[in-house]
């Protein structure tokens, strides 16, 4: 990938090869605690063999230059003059410097930097890969060093307080905890993590994205929606237990699933419906990390494409696409199980597949797709991907 950002690099600034440095940072998959993290739920996840590469110069004038492989229109800004959001794809990377800024590591140099993406956006935690990608290059040019648990919790201020989406710390979790091969745990309400060796078995894998065509928002409306909705569900019944909390204190995974019964009917159906998704979908993740260890990819895939079910019946999150795309994929032959990736508004989806049927999965799965939305014909993607390591320090 170095010889590619070089490539990049220098087609748009004037420096010396030897004098340009790189940071990079693996997208992330999520097989099983989807849409929970933001309650303080249990999660699991890989790092990928894909993710996003930034090649950059230091420079002295304390002035960051970015283009983006991904996104149109070279960004210039003030490391010492960050403004409130632009809503563009770069508040991304100045949320990075406002959270470096804020918690005790002052800037004095800015960097020239090209970014490029090895996937399509949507799904796959791109903006937690790219924060933490800069991150990493800004950390560098300033000359410090970032632990593991620095590096988790800035990115999620970076995306929390500047950028404003209300997302949990699974993204940037997976993206530098994750070890190859194995099954990253993660108990999102303390940090604790485990990553968890997948028992021997008769069947092998392989992972299989697939990205619809349509590219997500950078933000959503919708994904802050959904966020409410669980606090909402868990206030309500915090209101009858005579627990009064914030309504931003207030998370799901503080409520007991028998406490939540008792006053389930009491409450709006949708509140209801995305607590329910919240505690089911903690159960599959213990359920999963069981089928994982034990070496049981088909148990292990059954209960991935539940938590898809869950994802669209309860949670309601999908969007047309991705569901037609689900369908599609769990339906087919050499399919152990899958669901979307991310928020739910376009982007990816996740298979995991039995290799002996690959070639054929990748037929079948792309020709009924486009049989049902022909319009996306030249931009539907399909990845093989492997788990990697994360970025850990």
């Amino acid at each position: 990938m170095k010889k590619l950002l070089l490539k990049h690099f220098l087609n748009h600034y004037q420096a010396k090869a030897e004098d340009v440095k790189y940071s990079y940072c693996p997208y992330r998959i999520c097989p099983l605690g989807a849409h929970v993290d933001h309650q303080h739920g249990m999660v699991t996840g890989f790092a990928l063999n894909y993710g996003i590469g930034i090649a950059y110069t230091v420079n002295g004038n304390g002035i960051c230059q970015v283009v983006s492989h991904n996104f149109r229109n070279r960004k210039i800004f003030s490391i010492e003059d960050i403004q409130e959001r632009q809503y563009d794809w770069a508040d991304y990377i100045r949320g990075v410097v406002r959270a470096l800024q804020k918690n005790g590591h002052p800037l004095t140099y800015g960097i020239n930097a090209y970014i490029y993406g090895e996937l399509p956006v949507g799904g796959l935690s791109s903006s937690a890969a790219v924060i933490i990608a800069f991150m990493l290059a800004m950390a560098e040019a300033n000359e410090f060093t970032l632990t593991n648990e620095e590096l988790i919790e800035y990115a999620f201020k970076s995306e929390t307080e500047f950028v404003g989406m209300a997302i949990g710390k699974l993204d940037q979790s997976c993206e530098v905890l994750s070890k190859k091969d194995r099954l990253l745990v993660l108990d999102t309400a303390t940090g604790e993590y485990r990553t968890v060796p997948k028992g021997a078995g008769e069947h092998d894998y392989e992972f299989l994205v697939v990205h619809c065509g349509a590219e997500r928002l950078l933000a959503s409306s919708a994904y802050n929606i959904r966020v409410d909705e669980c606090k909402s569900a868990a206030f309500i019944c915090n209101s009858y237990l005579g627990e009064y909390k914030k309504f931003k204190d207030t998370y799901l995974r503080d409520l007991s699933y028998d406490d939540f019964l008792k006053y389930a009917d009491k409450m709006p159906e949708n509140f209801k419906k995305r607590a329910l998704h919240f505690y089911s979908e903690n159960q599959r993740v213990a359920e999963g990390e069981k089928a994982w260890a034990d070496g049981d990819i088909v148990r292990f895939g059954q209960i991935v494409t539940q938590s898809g079910r869950s994802s669209i019946e309860l949670y309601e999150a999908g969007s047309p696409l991705l569901i037609d795309l689900f369908n599609i994929m769990v339906s087919t032959t050499g399919v152990y199980g899958g669901r979307f990736m991310g928020g739910g508004f376009n982007g990816a989806c996740l298979a995991i597949i039995d290799p002996r049927y690959r070639e054929s999965i990748m037929q079948s799965v792309k020709e009924r797709y486009i049989a049902l939305h022909p319009e996306y014909a030249e931009k539907v993607k399909l990845f093989l991907c492997s788990s990697e390591d994360g970025v850990g320090i």
